[in-house]
């Protein structure tokens, strides 16, 4: 049973519809209304399982006005189910917005977790999964462009991308000139589909592919992070020397322990070895 005046934020199919669960379809079934992305889409889904439920389109272009309405019938007690095309609402999509003016006006928000690209294609790229970043799609404005990619060129976590078949050259491009053409890459490509595919290369075999080869499908590329640059710890000359000192102990020279200090400390053997004296 639902709970009355709550949004319900409801994960579907990314492209194959056995990945439907049965909560996901319960919720459609119990929403008094669902707020979809794309209604013709939904109702794809809907047809498909059988499920007949009042829709209203709310995507990026009418979110302000279409939000206020979903807000209203939430306030008046009813159940809105928030659905996107495919995968995941409010990730890197307009229901974030909802999502947001619920919390702001304490409606009860829940979610009915499904599939999504961002961690299926990082499940199966091969590279760190410990630590990554969600980049979403790169703005078509050149200079945003350019500027997201920059910001992010020393970014040592594994990265994930959104991109359209259309902009894959442009961004395969931007990738090999801002990141360098030897970073691992991932390219994932129709995720759960029939001709499903991860290709394990780097971003400078992945560009020069694909200005020979037509992009097809949608794509999720994950990107292998920046190298960590070395540090060195700063030491200073009285603390190489009681490092000198902790060698000491081990039995070797003063000479030998000043030589181990400067190669730890970077400081020189010389310095170090005044202060032990």
């Amino acid at each position: 049973m639902l709970e009355k005046g709550a949004l319900y934020v409801v994960g579907t199919p990314i492209g194959n519809l056995g990945d439907f669960s049965p909560r996901a379809r319960e919720t459609l079934e119990e929403a008094d209304f669902i707020a979809a992305e794309d209604t013709r889409v939904t109702l794809k889904l809907l047809s498909r399982f059988g499920i007949k439920k009042s829709m209203v389109s709310y995507f990026e272009h009418n979110k302000e006005e279409r939000g206020e309405l979903i807000l209203g019938r939430l306030r008046a007690g009813e159940t809105c189910a928030l659905v996107s095309d495919a995968g995941m609402p409010a990730i890197s999509d307009p229901g974030e917005a909802l999502v947001a003016s619920c919390a702001a006006e304490n409606i009860p928000v829940y979610v009915v977790p499904g599939p999504t690209a961002v961690i299926s294609a990082l499940a199966v790229s091969g590279l760190p999964t410990g630590r990554f970043t969600f980049e979403g799609f790169l703005s078509m404005n050149k200079r945003s462009r350019r500027e997201h990619l920059l910001s992010v060129s020393q970014e040592t976590r594994t990265m994930v991308f959104y991109e359209a078949p259309h902009k894959l050259r442009r961004t395969l491009n931007d990738f090999e000139s801002v990141f360098g053409g030897e970073r691992r890459l991932a390219v994932v490509r129709e995720l759960t589909k029939i001709h499903e595919e991860v290709w394990r290369t780097t971003l400078r075999e992945a560009a020069a592919h694909y200005r020979q080869h037509e992009p097809k499908g949608e794509f999720v590329l994950v990107v292998e992070g920046a190298k960590p640059k070395e540090t060195r710890e700063e030491y200073t000359l009285e603390e190489a020397a009681e490092l000198a000192r902790d060698f000491l102990q081990d039995g070797v020279s003063a000479s030998e322990a000043a030589r181990e200090a400067a190669k730890v400390s970077g400081l020189k053997k010389g310095d170090i070895y005044r202060l032990l004296g």
